[in-house]
């Protein structure tokens, strides 16, 4: 017997309210039973609509897999883009903000972002999304902290995302804790920003 959904079948929807709601329901799937186990016939099953009206909203199963890759990357960079429009900009607080939106954003979608990742794993499809996302994020990065520290290399702010990741994946795997991933991580977007960073005439000693 299939497991009902978070949305009732029989209600009428708008094409753009029927997607949001298939991609809820896929990425309940996948927190329950991973990437290996999903399929678009689950995906219809479980949403309570036929299997070509799936197809129909996303082609195929990377087609879902993408979406909810694109979906991550938009809520990373939307919570951002609000946390630095809420405060006052200086260097340790951008780059506090900076490090929590990357770590707190991986840690909230757990293994289900890892999950879909791995599956896309090969794709020049999700190869171009990550480049895309990863440029789009970091020129967001570039414009907060240019200001407060000058100029700033892509090579170091390519960095940010290296270690990004893999603090993430060390606090998903409680390797260690949120916090330790988070001040980690801000101390390395610190010392990218700062790395090229000249003092002036009243900081000379």
């Amino acid at each position: 017997m299939s497991e009902p959904s978070a949305v009732s079948p029989r209600r009428r929807m708008s094409k753009q309210q029927r997607h949001t709601q298939l991609l809820q329901v896929a990425r309940e799937l996948i927190r329950d039973a991973g990437t290996g186990e999903f399929t678009l016939a689950r995906l219809a099953d479980r949403a309570g609509v036929t299997k070509p009206l799936v197809y129909d909203h996303f082609g195929d199963r990377d087609g879902v897999l993408t979406e909810l890759y694109r979906e991550f990357e938009a809520r990373q960079r939307e919570t951002l883009r609000t946390a630095l429009g809420e405060t006052e900009p200086d260097l340790p607080t951008v780059a506090d903000l900076v490090a929590g939106a990357y770590i707190d954003c991986c840690l909230a979608e757990g293994r289900e972002l890892a999950d879909v990742v791995a599956a896309l794993t090969g794709s020049a499809t999700l190869t171009r999304l990550r480049q895309e996302a990863e440029t789009a994020y970091l020129d967001m990065c570039r414009a907060a902290l240019t200001p407060l520290a000058g100029p700033i290399d892509t090579a170091g702010l390519q960095a940010i995302v290296g270690a990004g990741d893999a603090l993430a994946r060390s606090a998903l795997d409680e390797r260690i804790s949120p916090e330790r991933a988070r001040d980690a991580l801000a101390r390395v977007v610190t010392a990218v920003a700062t790395e090229n960073r000249h003092p002036t005439s009243e900081e000379t000693p």
